[in-house]
C-alpha cells in the first residue's frame, strides 16, 4: 500500500473535533509513509488533511474537476494536481491512484463517494479495502443502518463488513494496511 485516497467535507464542520481528528489522520498517513490522494479542495477538511500532510513532509495528489477550482479554491500547494473534466473522470482517477479509501466526516458527497468505493468492492470493480473514520461516533448511525440493512436481507453479511470502522486515525490506517491485498 502506497497511497490512500480521503473522502472528506469541504466543511470542517461544527465541532474543532473534526479538524483535530484531520490533522491526525494526516499525521497518521505520513507515519505509515502512504501518500494522500484527495479531492484537491483548500477548504474544510479537504484543506486541513492536505495541509497537514504538506507540513509533516508527505505527498498529496488533488483530484479536481475544472468546474470546482473556483468552488472549493483549488489547492495550490500540492505535490501533484491533476484538473480533471467532471466528477466521473474524479471519482474514476482517486480510485485509480489509491490503494485504500477512507470516509471521514462529511457530507452528500463523502458519502456518495464511500458508497460508490463499497459497490465497486461488491461488484469486484476492485478489492481495495475501504474504511470509515468514525472519529466523534460521526457515522455510528450509519454503521447501524448498514448492520439494520443487512439484517433485513438488502445487505448480504460479506458485503457488510467490506467496510471497515474505527475511531482513531492510527486504527483506521492499521485496518486499511491489514485489509491490502
Amino acid at each position: 500500500m502506497k497511497s490512500v485516497c480521503v473522502y472528506c467535507g469541504a466543511n470542517a464542520g461544527a465541532n474543532p473535533l473534526y479538524a483535530e481528528g484531520a490533522r491526525m489522520l494526516a499525521a497518521a498517513l505520513v507515519d505509515a509513509n502512504l501518500a494522500l490522494v484527495y479531492g484537491g479542495g483548500n477548504v474544510g477538511l479537504m484543506g486541513i488533511i492536505a495541509d497537514e500532510v504538506l507540513r509533516l513532509g508527505g505527498e498529496v495528489t488533488g483530484v479536481i474537476p475544472s468546474a470546482l477550482v473556483e468552488r472549493e479554491v483549488g489547492h495550490a500547494g500540492l505535490t501533484r494536481q491533476f484538473i480533471v473534466k467532471d466528477m466521473h473522470e474524479r471519482k474514476a482517477m482517486m480510485a485509480q491512484l489509491s490503494d485504500g479509501f477512507i470516509a471521514m466526516p462529511g457530507g452528500l458527497g463523502t458519502l456518495e463517494e464511500l458508497f460508490e468505493m463499497l459497490t465497486w468492492s461488491q461488484l469486484g470493480i476492485h478489492d481495495k479495502p475501504v474504511a470509515l473514520y468514525n472519529m466523534n461516533g460521526f457515522y455510528d448511525r450509519l454503521v447501524d443502518f448498514i448492520a439494520h440493512a443487512r439484517d433485513e436481507g438488502f445487505i448480504h453479511a460479506r458485503n457488510a463488513e467490506r467496510m471497515l470502522v474505527a475511531e482513531e486515525a492510527t486504527a483506521v490506517v492499521a485496518l486499511l494496511k491489514g485489509q491490502a491485498r
